[in-house]
């Protein structure tokens, strides 16, 4: 329990701090045994940014997983702690545009210097739009259609990344299809959710989100052989902090002009994908809130935008990382918003399910048999996140849709956000909408000219009445 208690409607408890809303957690959330337990299991996620950093950048391991003990589990707790009521993540679908980016660069001291501008950028567009609050008004200004072919985009490009060639889905089809399926079904399926009303396990079963399904995925694995064995050893994970100071800009030199010019196309990009993810979280926050009238949550987009932003500049200044700081993980954040709309007795506060999450996912990177087990399922686990990722944005953005004009206007830029870009998309989507969706003229207003014969086809309010010679005339 927390030393603070949220009144019934009322916000959860907090010290304020200028913009943030400070929450420690017992004190003033209590900490949630089902997110405890994804948290430990889910850190197999967080650990597949390591390979990116060791081929593109040349990290060794150690200091690849204190990038990602500092990056991607501390800087991950400052959500909850600063009032953003959001599971933070990377921005995964932008990571094959970073390894195109870092490709131009020679692993070691390029590369980890065009990473660092890279964040650089990243921490400027996050932190420009929150100090000055028009972060959370783009959301007005992008049309519905725009906003919708964005998340549309990214889930069939996270889906053709792991369906398509040299996807996991083709290298250990077994164990991925079941772990699909299941998560899926435990997920998303409205006969499973029936169970959940009637059957204690399977209520249990829906508190875990992706954990259940990727349980039995790597039990299939041990079977089918198509992951190696782990090696698991005993003790505590000892991340190279020390030598994770070379990396810094400090000691690693603060990039040149022309690698800042380098960065930009990459980080405007990167912010283009994130704001789809804020408005899949948005729009999950919001499904969940409708039946949670017992706490009232405030959704700051510029808060998010602010917090985000820091973790970008921890990133820049002394972790630099290729998965970047995403507003939102997008998996994570349907479970955990799923679980919460089941009532308080099952989630006291949406800051207590992604604060015990993140807390217990960077604990579980200090115990060397939990990262040693699940180390060469990483694989696994990141395609099954993507997949889970890819089944919300399609859901989220189809869901958004007002209009067959908007659907058409949407198919298009999803489908060019998916083959070339978030750059591509947005050009079509801009010149479509003014081209397809856009009224310039008012409702009000007669949209064609009248007929100057208009008096000859009279209308129905303007047929005169017979008169009684007509009448008669008829008869006759």
């Amino acid at each position: 329990m927390a030393i603070y208690e949220r009144e019934h409607g009322g916000e959860q408890p907090y010290w304020p701090l200028g913009p943030f809303q400070v929450r420690l957690p017992l004190v003033h959330y209590r900490l949630e045994t089902a997110e405890i337990v994804q948290g430990i299991i889910m850190v197999v996620v967080a650990m597949a940014i390591i390979p990116h950093l060791e081929e593109h950048a040349g990290v060794p391991y150690e200091i690849a997983l204190a990038i990602c003990v500092v990056a991607h589990g501390f800087g991950n707790l400052l959500p909850a702690l600063l009032g953003a009521p959001y599971i933070a993540g990377w921005i995964t679908p932008a990571l094959p545009l970073v390894a195109t980016y870092l490709g131009d660069f020679e692993p070691g001291q390029e590369s980890i210097q065009a990473l660092i501008a890279l964040n650089i950028i990243v921490f400027g567009i996050f932190f420009i739009l929150g100090i000055t609050k028009t972060g959370s008004k783009i959301l007005r200004f992008v049309p519905n259609s725009m906003q919708a072919g964005i998340i549309l985009g990214a889930g069939i490009a996270a889906l053709m990344g792991e369906i398509g060639e040299g996807g996991t889905v083709l290298e250990a089809p077994i164990a991925m299809i079941v772990a699909a399926l299941l998560t899926v079904y435990f997920m998303f399926s409205e006969s499973f959710d029936q169970l959940t009303k009637r059957f204690k396990f399977a209520k249990i079963t829906s508190n875990y989100g992706i954990v259940p399904a990727l349980t039995a995925a790597i039990a299939v694995a041990f079977v089918t052989n198509e992951f190696p064995r782990p090696n698991v050893e005993w003790g505590v994970t000892v991340p190279d902090f020390a030598g994770l100071w070379q990396y810094s800009p400090f000691v690693a030199g603060f990039p040149a002009m022309e690698v800042f010019l380098a960065a930009i196309p990459t980080a405007i990009i990167s912010y283009i994908i994130a704001y789809g993810d804020i408005i899949v979280g948005k729009t999950l926050n919001a499904r969940a809130d409708e039946v949670r009238q017992d706490e009232k949550i405030d959704y700051n987009i510029d808060r998010l935008h602010l917090v985000t932003s820091f973790r970008n500049l921890i990133m820049a200044l002394f972790a630099p990382s290729p998965g970047q700081g995403g507003p939102i993980w997008t998996a994570i954040q349907a479970t955990v918003s799923a679980r919460y709309a089941h009532g308080r007795k099952a989630m006291d506060s949406i800051y207590s399910g992604g604060g015990t999450l993140h807390i217990a996912c960077t604990l579980a990177l200090f115990i060397l048999p939990v990262i040693t087990f699940f180390q060469p399922f990483q694989p696994l686990a990141l395609s099954v996140t993507m997949l889970a990722t890819a089944y919300v944005c399609i859901q989220v953005g189809l869901e958004q849709l007002k209009s067959t004009v908007e659907t058409g206007v949407a198919g298009v830029v999803a489908v060019v956000l998916a083959l070339h870009g978030a750059v591509y998309a947005l050009l079509v989507g801009v010149i479509l909408y003014l081209l397809v969706e856009k009224r310039y003229l008012k409702d009000d207003e007669p949209q064609v000219e009248e007929d100057p014969d208009h008096h000859l086809i009279p209308e129905e309010n303007e047929v005169e009445p017979l008169s009684n010679e007509d009448v008669e005339a008829d008869k006759k």
